[in-house]
């Protein structure tokens, strides 16, 4: 059975990203897939310097985030947009675990022959589909397969209930493409 794993790139309670992605982890479950929601609030990391990498290596929580991106072959990030690019939650996050801690470990144990589909939630009209391209190109650049349907879901703060569910049935069906084609790429590669 396919491992998903699947996050928001944003640590801020109450995120539209974080409930995209817990829907989507949501409909993943519903397939009988072996989904993993986690919130990157749980996984506190410094921002990134290589003299304090060489100082003291990578920080625990790196290393288990890692160790969790390493089991799962597929993820979703569902990744808010700051100024037409992804969070620095999120760039410090994979840089760190894009890092070898292990003196035989291959080079970007966590991401390289991965799949991975993109999602971002916005109060804005273009759902912070700006911020997925150089989220993408980042990925691709680590050897992670990304694949070509994406949902960006506009106006977010109008789209969820008050249990953080997708209200529109024409959203749902925006998000499940992306869901159903990850595992079906998944299940392929597999």
């Amino acid at each position: 059975m396919i491992k998903v794993l699947f996050l928001a790139g944003s640590t801020r309670s109450g995120s539209f990203n974080k409930m995209l992605a817990k829907e989507a982890f949501q409909m993943a479950e519903d397939q009988g897939v072996q989904a993993t929601y986690i919130d990157l609030r749980d996984f506190p990391m410094p921002l990134y310097d290589g003299d304090l990498e060489a100082e003291k290596g990578l920080p625990e929580t790196a290393k288990r985030l890692k160790e969790v991106f390493v089991d799962h072959p597929a993820f979703l990030i569902s990744s808010p947009e700051y100024n037409s690019s992804f969070s620095a939650v999120l760039k410090n996050t994979l840089d760190w675990i894009s890092r070898k801690h292990e003196k035989d470990e291959a080079t970007r144990v966590a991401f390289e022959g991965k799949l991975a589909a993109l999602t971002a939630a916005s109060p804005g009209a273009l759902g912070g589909l700006r911020g997925l391209v150089p989220l993408r190109m980042m990925l691709g650049n680590m050897g992670v397969f990304v694949v070509p349907k994406q949902f960006a879901l506009g106006k977010a703060g109008e789209a969820f209930d008050a249990e953080g569910r997708l209200i529109s049935e024409q959203n749902r069906a925006g998000l499940r493409a992306v869901v159903d084609e990850l595992i079906q790429v998944a299940e392929k590669l597999t």
